[in-house]
Formats: C-alpha cells, structure tokens, sequence
C-alpha cells in the first residue's frame, strides 16, 4: 500500500435491510466515519439494503468519486416501462438476489455512470467482482481494509476468503467484523472453538477481529498488525 494515498475499505453487507432499523444506522454511520478519516468505499454495487444505504451516504458527505461498486451483470436489472413510459421498480417484491441494483436502460459498456451511489463497474461473475475489490483495497494506503456488516450467505463467504487470503498470504490487510447487536456473534464462537480444537491457531485466530461500535473499525484497521503464523507463500501477482 502507498503512503500518500487515501485508505480504500471493502465492506460486505447485505442487500436487504434486514428487520432490525440498527443496521442501516451502522451502515450510515460507517460511511460517516469513513468521511472524517478520507476513505474510498469499494463494495458491492448494489443500491438496495445496507449496500445502497452506506453507498449514497458517502456519495453524499465525499462526492461520487468516494464511491466505487462492483457488481455482477446478473445482479443488474433493466426496468420495466409502463405505459406512460415511466419506470417500475417498486412491483418487483422477488427479493432477495433477484437483483441488487437497477438501471433504466441496457448498458453496452462495462461501466454505470457515477450516480448517488458513486461509480460502478459491471463484471461478468462473482470471482471476478470479488478480486477487483480486493485489488482496489491493496492499491489504497494505510488503513486499508475489509469491513462487514450484517448480511446474509454472500456477505459471509466474502470476508471469510479474504480471511483466508490473509492467512495464506496473499493479503496483510486487517478483516474486521462489526458485530451490531451481537450479529456476528455464532461466527466469533465458532473461531474460538476451531482454536481450541487445533483447526486454527491460536494466532490465526485473531485474523478476523471485532468491532462493537462503528467509530472502533476505523482504529481497528490502522493499528492491524498481521498473525506471526500466517503461510509465508509465494503468490507471485496475486
């Protein structure tokens, strides 16, 4: 990472809200945050749930340029027109990964013009939306890192790879779960106990640490001192 370069943080989060209105305030107060301290969002894409809700606030408070997204073509979905010729969005109740974000119209190209959510850039799958964001986290400067918010199947298996990748060593950035009303608590215990029961060591064990309240992820990232029992592999350009 470069030193005069400003801080680029991943968060993972959920793409719905979720029932419980404390974690879209995390989310909102986590862009606040990042704010003060003149960090880059790279997340997702999406403009629905927490994804949408920290996007635009950080739109709001740094500018677009604040903001980049990155979400899969499929995850990309076209409006319908109805007959005046308007868009419909609002109907569309399928939920969940139908779709995270909505343009009006077919896009040729590979990138969605900044917006309230920042730029974005579309990209054919998953794996590959998940190495251009980890790649634009290595490329910012100190206090780089990636961050979750409460989420659901996706938003677990992405910070649980780039905990992986720290421990292979393919990454010495921190992984931190903010764990709003005890969310993350099940994931925690089940660290714990891989500790114990010799799957993890006692070291690696510290990879994925824990935030209470918003304003502890910021330090959390910036004081990150890497496992002295992580891989020492050679990934080459990874």
């Amino acid at each position: 990472m470069t030193q005069d370069k400003p801080a680029v943080i991943c968060v993972f989060c959920g793409s719905t809200a979720g029932k419980n209105p404390v974690h879209l305030e995390a989310a909102r107060a986590l862009a606040y945050e990042f704010h003060k301290n003149n960090v880059q969002l790279v997340y997702g894409g999406g403009t629905t749930g927490l994804m949408g809700e920290i996007a635009k606030t950080l739109v709001s408070l740094s500018g677009p340029k604040a903001v980049h997204g990155v979400i899969p073509r499929a995850l990309v979905k076209v409006a319908a027109r109805n007959s005046a010729g308007e868009d419909e969005t609002a109907s569309d109740t399928t939920g969940g990964k139908a779709a995270e974000r909505v343009v009006s119209e077919l896009l040729d190209g590979n990138e969605i013009p900044e917006s309230k959510f920042g730029l974005t850039t579309i990209v054919p799958d998953m794996h590959t939306r998940k190495r251009l964001m980890a790649t634009k986290v290595l490329e910012g400067g100190p206090g780089s890192g990636f961050v979750s918010l409460a989420g659901g199947y996706g938003t677990i298996e992405e910070v649980m790879e780039m905990t992986t990748w720290n421990q292979l060593g393919i990454h010495r950035v921190g992984v931190v779960l903010l764990n709003i009303n005890g969310y993350w608590d099940g994931v925690l215990a089940w660290v714990r106990t891989a500790v114990q029961e010799g799957f993890i060591s006692g070291e690696n064990g510290s990879i994925l640490t824990e935030a209470h309240d918003v304003k502890d992820v910021w330090p959390k990232l910036v004081e990150y001192q890497c496992s002295p029992d992580r891989y020492q592999l050679n990934w080459g350009q990874e």
